[in-house]
């Protein structure tokens, strides 16, 4: 669903919020992302430990799959009949403040409660001065490489630059493996061009606040990968593969190298325990810029919510170091939680230790209206470019042309 037809459904639907059926007394309904198979299970454990800690509260959880959030939350504000919590993409959270839907939470938070988080993991919860959302899982992006492929292919280590790492992908296919995977497909399509870009100098949105899609530095970063994919470097039919495509085939050993998140590295252990592998950063451009990926997935509070205390005490246990430690470990995040990040899991995790050490460079989605919206056209962009459908240079002006449209509503 476009954030153009969201928002208007969303304030089509604003007067039906105090329609919402009455909740049951000291009931919390919370819509959950599904992240894997443990995230279910996880929050099942909450609900036991939580409703045995706190009689006269329930926990009813619905998990709902990432791809169908966004539009199930839309259907179920516009209706008045969203849960008290919900976990939310964080670059979603500026059109829930500015529709009115999201619950400050600045009444709730005490400095001794504020001080359990990593700053740089709070902070894109955080607008005009108000807190209104946690952050429940973090991440950031770093290069895996496939060690056995180097090694066969004469590769000592892995690539510090993007030169280096087509030269590298050269080596891998002769040896018969694809040498880069790169998704073309889905979330994070964008995400996986910008790391290029960066690389380039180049950012998001330029100093003036306009699309960065038609600076050199953008074009640059699509012919890379465009020559790449002609070359036979990537995996074939890049435009079919999603980010969980990609994983798939290095898990099975048939990728030399691709860029993605911390949790691969729990697959890996658990589905290819076998697999000899590296954690990276991601190569740096012509002159040494680089850039990485950082998310955050946050919990709000609804405004509409009847149970509020009930739900803020739901959310001080789950923001307490044992369970973050357990929903962290269990997905394959990094810490948002100081004490948390101080244990051996973390400090001796040297997968773990490759995307901290990345953290430094990491940028996150720009807090910007319609967001989503110009992530969709850079997606789209892409796809044509991959696909050789247009010329990157007409693609790229057609998608800046477009983002600065939506730039400027």
């Amino acid at each position: 669903m476009s954030l153009a037809k969201w928002t208007v459904g969303l304030l089509a639907g604003m007067s039906m919020l105090a329609l919402a059926a009455p909740a049951d007394a000291g009931e919390v309904r919370v819509t959950v992302a599904e992240y894997s198979a443990k995230t279910g299970p996880y929050f099942e454990a909450v609900k036991k430990e939580f409703e045995a800690a706190n009689p006269g509260i329930t926990i009813k959880y619905e998990v709902v799959p990432w791809d169908v959030l966004l539009q199930k939350l839309t259907t179920d504000i516009t209706a008045g009949t969203n849960a008290d919590l919900s976990i939310i993409g964080t670059r979603w959270l500026i059109d829930f403040v500015q529709q009115d839907v999201a619950e400050p939470l600045d009444s709730y938070i005490k400095p001794e409660f504020k001080d359990r988080f990593i700053d740089t993991f709070l902070q894109p919860s955080i607008m005009n001065g108000h807190t209104y959302g946690l952050p429940i899982a973090a991440s950031a992006r770093a290069m895996y490489y496939n060690k056995e492929l180097f090694e066969k292919a004469g590769i000592a280590k892995p690539p510090a630059t993007w030169t280096e790492l087509q030269e590298d992908a050269r080596k891998i296919k002769a040896v018969g493996a694809f040498g880069f995977g790169l998704q073309g497909k889905e979330i994070e399509t964008d995400v996986y061009y910008y790391y290029a870009m960066w690389s380039q100098g180049t950012e998001i949105l330029n100093k003036d606040g306009t699309s960065g899609l038609s600076t050199p530095g953008a074009l640059e970063a699509a012919k890379l990968y465009k020559s790449m994919i002609d070359e036979g470097l990537t995996e074939p039919g890049v435009t079919s593969n999603n980010r969980e495509d990609v994983q798939n085939l290095f898990k099975q050993g048939k990728v030399g190298m691709m860029i993605t998140a911390p949790f691969l590295s729990n697959q890996i252990k658990e589905e290819a325990p076998s697999l000899k592998y590296g954690v990276a950063a991601i190569p740096a451009g012509p002159t040494g810029a680089r850039g990485t990926y950082g998310v955050t997935d946050s919990i709000i509070m609804f405004k509409n919510s009847k149970n509020k205390d009930e739900a803020w005490k739901l959310l001080d246990f789950l923001f307490t170091k044992e369970q973050r430690a357990k929903f962290t470990q269990g997905e394959g995040f990094l810490p948002v939680n100081k004490e948390e990040a101080k244990m051996d899991y973390y400090v001796n995790n040297a997968d773990l230790a490759a995307f901290t050490a990345l953290l430094p460079d990491a940028r996150f989605a720009p807090v910007i209206p319609g967001w989503e919206e110009i992530a969709q056209i850079t997606s789209d962009a892409m796809q044509k470019i991959y696909l050789g459908s247009a010329k990157p240079e007409d693609a790229l002006k057609e998608a800046a042309d477009k983002a600065n449209g939506v730039l400027k509503k």
